[in-house]
């Protein structure tokens, strides 16, 4: 009877079937759950331990006020009143959207994450897609010269782009090709001019590779093209260095796949065997890995856009980490963990999807 259920057209589901939408829908459900108290410890960690280097007003007003005006301030700004009350207080402004004002140039912190969020998305699309064509292909290279000399040079260049700081490796990109050759500009997300021609668009998106394309002008589109070069390398090859590592051990895996050797026997060239047959079962893992990098482009853009001046919520985060400005701080850092977390999400979504093992 259960064959002829499954062979039937238009048959309902079996028992199984109904089980493992339920298993499925059960993990995403507990996965998506999971977001809320990984913001919040996250923001909860930042909170305190910010408080704990002192207050944003002496920081930012300490020399230029008298002790009485710095201490209106600071009750002006509720930074005199029990820390509980105030933790209290920043989470039920943040359960309604409300991420408070900067302390030092009185912004709604909601229009810096609104003006500079755009620069960080893009710096890390620059990132990732340098980390996919250098990883990636040098990966299946590293796999098909197995213990061999081409095999043994990449491994090591995965070790070293993954072990040197992404600062490091941004002012060596400086130094090398913008001021000894003088190939790249050395920062900026694209020239004066270029940046106010974009910027006075009817309508903008705060991509600036998107303007200006939509601008039409070929010339703006290669000089954004021209500034994201270094930038996007540099927190690039951060990346890429760990995806040469998997795509080469995955690949060396399934290599010796039962259906591999099959393929091979009936005198399948090696190219072919690789490209068509080998590399498509060993991406998947890479999919996972690469959503999970995320954190590490987050990471890596704060020093990355200091280096660059590339502007950014990295670059303003390490701005407002330098004043203490409370408010800023903790919208950049509460932003970023939904990303991250959503992201994770994400690939958890895909990872349940590709291999049903991980939905129990």
């Amino acid at each position: 009877m259960s064959a002829l259920t499954q062979d039937t057209p238009g048959a309902v589901a079996t028992p199984a079937d109904g089980a493992a939408g339920y298993g499925l829908a059960r993990y995403l459900v507990v996965r998506f759950l999971l977001i809320i108290p990984t913001v919040f410890i996250l923001v909860s960690l930042v909170f305190f331990l910010m408080r704990a280097t002192g207050d944003p007003i002496s920081a930012a007003f300490g020399d230029r006020l008298t002790p009485d005006q710095l201490q209106a301030k600071l009750h002006q700004a509720g930074y005199d009143r029990p820390l509980l009350t105030q933790y209290l207080d920043y989470l039920k402004s943040l359960a309604t959207g409300d991420f408070g004002r900067t302390v030092t140039d009185n912004e709604p912190v909601t229009h810096v994450l609104g003006t500079y969020g755009a620069a960080t998305v893009e710096l890390a699309c620059y990132a990732l897609l340098v980390a996919l064509a250098v990883g990636v292909p040098l990966g299946m290279v590293a796999a098909t010269y197995r213990d061999r000399a081409p095999d043994a040079a990449l491994r090591l260049f995965a070790v070293l782009t993954y072990a040197t700081p992404v600062f490091f490796a941004g002012l060596l990109l400086k130094l090398v090709f913008a001021i000894q050759l003088g190939w790249l500009p050395a920062s900026g997300r694209a020239s004066t001019d270029v940046q106010l021609f974009l910027q006075n668009q009817t309508s903008t998106t705060g991509f600036y590779l998107v303007d200006a394309i939509r601008s039409g002008d070929g010339a703006a589109v290669a000089d954004v093209l021209e500034h994201a070069v270094l930038p996007g390398v540099a927190l690039g090859l951060l990346v890429a260095g760990i995806l040469l590592r998997l795509v080469r051990t995955n690949l060396i895996g399934t290599l010796g796949a039962d259906y591999v050797e099959a393929a091979r026997s009936r005198g399948v060239a090696p190219f072919r065997l690789v490209t068509r047959h080998a590399t498509r079962p060993a991406l998947i893992p890479v999919v996972t890995v690469l959503g999970l990098q995320v954190a590490g482009l987050l990471g890596g853009a704060v020093l990355t856009e200091t280096t660059f001046e590339w502007k950014g919520l990295g670059y303003e985060l390490a701005h407002y980490l330098t004043v203490r400005d409370f408010p800023a701080v903790q919208g950049i850092v509460a932003l970023f963990a939904v990303v991250v977390a959503v992201t994770n999400f994400l690939v958890d979504v895909v990872a349940a999807l590709i291999d049903p093992r991980v939905r129990y």
